[in-house]
C-alpha cells in the first residue's frame, strides 16, 4: 500500500511538471502570435499608404510604370498571403518594391518637394520605424520559443504538443547584400 501512494505521488508530480511545461510553451507561442499582429498593424498602415503615395507619384513619374507595377503587384500578394510564411515573403517582396520607389523619387525633385509627397513619406518612414521595432521583438519572441522547445525537458514533451522551432522574420538574402554595401554619396 505504502509502495502504491508512493508511485501515485510520482505519477502526480510527473504530470504537474509536464502541465507546468506545456503551459509555459503555449504562454511562448501565444508571445508570439501576439508580437506578429504588432507587425501585422503596422503592415496594414503602410499596406493602406501605398496607394496614395503611388497616386502622387503617378503624377511626377507617370514614365516609371514598372516601379508602380512592382509596387502593386507585391501590394497584391501581401493580401493573397494565406499563412505567416508566406505574409513574410510577400511583405519582403514589397519592401523590396518601395525602395525601388525610393530610388525613383531621388530622381524627381519636384516631387520630393511635392507637400503631399512629404507627409507620405514621413508616415511611411514613421511606420518602417515601428515595423522594425516590432519584428525585433517579433524575432525576440521567436528566439525565446525556439529555446524552450529546444531546453530539456521541454524538449522531451514539445514534440508530442506540436511544438516546433519556428521561423524568424528575416530580411531577404538579396536585400542584405544592398543593406551590407556602402551607401553612395553623390553632390
Amino acid at each position: 500500500m505504502k509502495i502504491s501512494w508512493i508511485i501515485l505521488g510520482a505519477l502526480v508530480a510527473i504530470g504537474a511538471f509536464v502541465l507546468v511545461i506545456y503551459n509555459r510553451l503555449v504562454a511562448l507561442r501565444q508571445n508570439r502570435e501576439q508580437s506578429f499582429s504588432d507587425i501585422d498593424v503596422q503592415l496594414k498602415q503602410r499596406f493602406d499608404l501605398i496607394p496614395n503615395l503611388i497616386e502622387t507619384v503617378k503624377g511626377y513619374a507617370g514614365h516609371e510604370k514598372t516601379v508602380l507595377e512592382n509596387i502593386t503587384a507585391a501590394r497584391a500578394g501581401v493580401g493573397a498571403a494565406r499563412n505567416v510564411n508566406q505574409r513574410v515573403q510577400a511583405e519582403n517582396a514589397l519592401s523590396r518594391a518601395m525602395i525601388e520607389l525610393y530610388a525613383v523619387s531621388e530622381n524627381y525633385p519636384d516631387l520630393k518637394a511635392n507637400t503631399t509627397f512629404q507627409q507620405l513619406m514621413s508616415e511611411l518612414s514613421d511606420i518602417e520605424n515601428k515595423l522594425a521595432a516590432a519584428r525585433r521583438f517579433f524575432n525576440n519572441t521567436t528566439a525565446e520559443l525556439n529555446t524552450a522547445v529546444q531546453q530539456f525537458p521541454a524538449i522531451l514533451f514539445a514534440g508530442l504538443f506540436g511544438f516546433k522551432q519556428e521561423k524568424f522574420f528575416e530580411i531577404p538574402q538579396d536585400q542584405k547584400e544592398a543593406l551590407d554595401k556602402a551607401p553612395a554619396v553623390k553632390f
